[in-house]
């Protein structure tokens, strides 16, 4: 997916999500989906199989899924319905969020999210952080420099003091007793 503004330093890519399901078939078997185009296993009848397997691809997904600085977070696109009757503003570092919720037993949602939302989300877990973006710095352009500063003279004084460094303070005298 290309950027419309890539060299704009605002320019947010959207938080992307990987949805896994167990569906159940009407002749008694079980099928395991992705919503992005991963390889499943067939149907089966062994539906604690394929509950460990679905678990254990939202496992390989988190670990193969680079968290990205710079994407917005996934619950503003869905309109924060990740974290119902509860508003919040979108900020802070993006997070990579599981949630799988054991009443339900049959979906794990991998999201980018925001650090504001992701403490609202029920049964969820934080899997892995955004690295913070590596300052870049700016090359130094070839070309004409800059002459070191004149060293100051003090008022008076038509000529700076002999030596490249700064001006000794003067030593005070000890009397002798």
């Amino acid at each position: 997916m290309a950027l419309t503004y890539p060299h704009a330093p605002s320019a947010r890519r959207p938080g992307r999500s990987w949805t896994i399901r167990v569906v159940g078939h009407r002749d008694r078997t079980a099928s395991v989906t992705c919503s992005s185009a991963c390889a499943m296993p067939p149907r089966s009848r062994d539906v604690a199989a394929l509950r460990r397997f679905a678990e254990a691809h939202a496992v390989a997904h988190a670990k193969a899924a680079a968290v990205r600085p710079d994407a917005s977070c996934w619950c503003r696109q869905q309109r924060c319905a990740a974290h119902e009757g509860t508003r919040v503003a979108c900020a802070g570092q993006v997070l990579l969020v599981l949630r799988h919720d054991p009443a339900v037993g049959q979906v794990w949602t991998l999201c980018e999210v925001c650090s504001a939302c992701a403490p609202l989300m029920a049964h969820a877990r934080v899997v892995g952080r955004a690295a913070p973006p590596e300052r870049t710095r700016v090359p130094e352009q070839p070309g004409p420099r800059r002459a070191a500063a004149a060293p100051l003279v003090p008022g008076g004084f038509s000529a700076p003091p002999g030596g490249d460094g700064p001006p000794e303070p003067p030593r005070r005298r000890r009397r002798r007793r």
